[in-house]
């Protein structure tokens, strides 16, 4: 921790980690305002602008009566911005998951450095655990995905049986390994079919792909995951709602 933050700013981060670490269930309230006070010695004004902080962040959730809460960002639909998965009178179908295959290996250099992992561990040849799965509705696959996560907090996955991971894997983060995806980022890109997607999407060499790049972070920054998605063009559409 920098001591040149202020300390309203320290003790954010001491209730980020803390919420990091599970401490509070989503259904139950963070400590008063006064209780914070007392528990960490500073003011409740000081409290007051930690709290500020970590709600203008989105890690956390006041309700007048009731107290502030832990919010849980939800990504079940976030593929629905990019892609269209429907059936053929239209009506939306969430996406199936296939676990394809599961390796703990060293990562490449990029990939390391996505996943913020430090020179020495780099250098060491710290292993990571590797995902590669294929989204499908019926049997039409439509957007395969190679997941990377750091072995350390992500242990419990290294020798699950491939059948027993969820189609939604933050829920399964959290239930088997303790970590909770609090946000992401997304970055798009426009690409042509390689090998790989010739061969799981079904789609001819050089055809235009859409590549989802996504770094996912924890209530206290750590990146937990990196992961890139890639799907047929022809299923691509954007949607957002401005106001």
């Amino acid at each position: 921790m920098d001591d040149r933050l202020p300390r309203y700013l320290k003790l954010r981060d001491e209730i980020a980690a803390r919420i990091a670490a599970l401490e509070w269930l989503p259904d139950q309230p963070l400590p008063t305002e006064l209780d914070l006070s007392q528990a960490y010695g500073v003011a409740i004004g000081t409290v007051r602008k930690a709290i500020d902080v970590l709600e203008q962040e989105g890690h956390v959730e006041r309700f007048q009566g009731r107290g502030t809460f832990i919010r849980r960002a939800s990504f079940d639909q976030s593929l629905f911005r990019f892609f269209r998965f429907q059936r053929a009178d239209g009506q939306r179908r969430p996406p199936q998951s296939r676990i394809l295959a599961r390796d703990v290996l060293p990562p490449p250099t990029a990939i390391a450095m996505s996943l913020k992992m430090s020179i020495e561990q780099i250098a060491a040849g710290a292993p990571t655990i590797r995902l590669s799965r294929l989204r499908i509705v019926g049997e039409q696959p439509l957007v395969r995905e190679q997941i990377w996560l750091p072995h350390a907090p992500f242990s419990a996955l290294a020798d699950l049986p491939l059948p027993e991971f969820a189609d939604l894997l933050y829920p399964m983060y959290e239930a088997r390994c303790g970590q909770v995806v609090a946000r992401a980022s997304e970055r798009l890109t426009i690409g042509e079919a390689d090998e790989d997607d010739v061969e799981k999407l079904q789609l001819a060499p050089g055809a235009p792909v859409v590549v989802i790049e996504r770094t996912a972070f924890a209530h206290d920054n750590r990146v937990l995951e990196w992961r890139v998605s890639r799907g047929a063009a022809a299923h691509f559409s954007y949607e957002i709602e401005i106001r």
